[in-house]
């Protein structure tokens, strides 16, 4: 009779569900393995996302911005851009970007072509304003390279190769051993007593699964969900310049009157994505503060009072959002839970710089 009992309060529940408008979410689950990618172009990835010489000015490289001892991230609120500029958003972690569908707060670049997305990475203006043709030129001044390349690409350095050398290297850059995966695959002590509590919560009271599904911890969608402005976007006149710049280039419309980052919209241009930005993954979250499309919230305590209120105030925001009445315990647990979403630390150190050498251009 329990079990009946038991099985009809599931089925409301989804119900319930289903007429929020919510799609039933993925259960949780071990982080599936990729393909591995070739160990020569990983390796050759590896010397180039340090390498200062693939920006336009040669003063910065991959690892300004995704520095693997900032859980490759900057531990920023708003990411600094390429000097004499800076940025509107946070910079995000490339910790499990090769499972993305999506690239970028607003999904503008596709998961399935990683080499576009580092492609945009380099030549953006406010990224690393790279030209391909002068990094192509540049790394063949230096013999190291062009042997290198040689070996793990077929041919001496050219734009095509860098960034499919890159791919490689991201896609190496992965959740390993992360308590929440030994728990699902049947350890029941990787998970203290307060993140089991945690995620129960996770995956009931306080709805979180909703949107963090899945062996990503993301349904991948867009969602509102009425975080503040960071005021420095539009009081600091280089990250104001940079949004404007970025949102014309998009055209979004009224792009200079704009007071507010709208996110997916300055994609689709549809009024009902304004504010919408993408489900970030929760694997290594306690590595990658601060949170949120624009760094406004500091920690993990932060994110967990935030959606406690039932997020913040906007026109579009998202109805799964509520007030969850979590006590204190509640949510120190919940934050015990996103702690163990963090594997063993991705340590991955910068190579010595390889200088340029005069070449013998001819015959002998």
């Amino acid at each position: 009779m329990n079990r009946f009992l038991a099985l009809g309060g599931v089925l409301a529940a989804a119900v319930l569900v289903l007429a929020a408008g919510a799609a039933l979410a993925e259960p949780l689950a071990p982080l599936p393995a990729l393909k591995a990618p070739n160990p020569d172009q990983a390796e050759l990835g590896r010397w180039l996302f340090f390498e200062t010489k693939l920006s336009g000015d040669a003063a910065i490289s991959c690892a300004t911005c995704h520095d693997p001892r900032k859980g490759w991230g900057d531990g920023k609120s708003l990411s600094t851009g390429y000097p004499g500029s800076e940025y509107f958003r946070n910079s995000q972690t490339i910790l499990n970007a090769a499972h993305y569908r999506r690239n970028y707060w607003d999904g503008r670049m596709s998961g399935r072509d990683m080499a576009t997305l580092v492609r945009d990475h380099f030549t953006e203006a406010h990224f690393m304003q790279a030209d391909g043709r002068l990094q192509a030129e540049r790394l063949k001044q230096v013999p190291e390279y062009d042997e290198r390349f040689r070996k793990a690409m077929g041919g001496e350095p050219s734009f095509g190769r860098i960034l499919n050398a890159l791919v490689a290297f991201v896609g190496t850059v992965t959740s390993r051993n992360a308590p929440i995966d030994r728990y699902l695959r049947g350890e029941a002590g990787a998970l203290s007593p307060a993140a089991q509590e945690g995620m129960r919560l996770f995956q009931g009271k306080a709805g979180c699964i909703q949107c963090h599904d899945g062996a990503l911890l993301s349904d991948q969608k867009f969602h509102v969900l009425g975080v503040p402005e960071n005021p420095q976007v539009f009081q600091g006149p280089l990250r104001h310049i940079s949004f404007r710049r970025f949102m014309k280039t998009l055209g979004a419309p009224n792009y200079d009157n704009l007071r507010e980052d709208v996110g997916l919209a300055a994609v689709t241009k549809e009024p009902q994505d304004r504010g919408k930005f993408r489900t970030p993954s929760l694997r290594e979250v306690s590595r990658t503060a601060p949170y949120m499309h624009n760094g406004s919230l500091a920690t993990l305590g932060d994110v967990v009072d935030f959606y406690d209120r039932g997020g913040g105030a906007h026109p579009n925001k998202s109805p799964l959002l509520r007030p969850l009445g979590l006590s204190d315990g509640e949510k120190k647990a919940l934050v015990a839970f996103l702690e163990h979403l963090a594997g063993d630390p991705v340590v991955v150190e910068a190579p010595a710089p390889l200088d340029y050498k005069l070449r013998t251009l001819g015959k002998n």
